[in-house]
């Protein structure tokens, strides 16, 4: 972390994603290390830091993930957009393999041209 005090912790966020379908959605394989769209109304900037815990469908283990924020959909977005923010995953092991393991579940779906939470 950072020497600089005036830096708030990172805002914890739960995100339990209980199918496929929500998770394709929200899923951002655009990103090189992987991310996840998180719907709230909470205001972030791109670049804050965000520690989220991720349920998967069909799987009781929680990832903790250390992302950033690299995408925000404002309120009242074009194309009736759910306003959130897009979390990028770290350069690490353990998100690396967070990243596959969401790539597994989506499997086919991912080359799918259906819209999702991003673009």
């Amino acid at each position: 972390m950072s020497s600089n005090n005036a830096s708030p912790r990172p805002s914890v966020i739960q995100l339990a994603i209980k199918e496929k379908g929500a998770l394709y959605a929200a899923y951002i394989p655009i990103f090189a290390d992987g991310g996840m769209f998180i719907p709230t109304v909470r205001d972030y900037q791109l670049g804050d830091d965000v520690y989220v815990l991720l349920s998967l469908p069909d799987d009781p283990q929680r990832y903790p993930v250390a992302g950033r924020v690299a995408w925000v959909t404002p309120a009242r977005a074009a194309g009736n957009r759910t306003q959130g923010v897009g979390i990028q995953f770290p350069k690490e092991e353990k998100a690396r393999l967070l990243k596959l393991k969401i790539e597994e579940i989506l499997g086919a779906h991912l080359a799918s041209d259906r819209p999702t939470q991003t673009i």
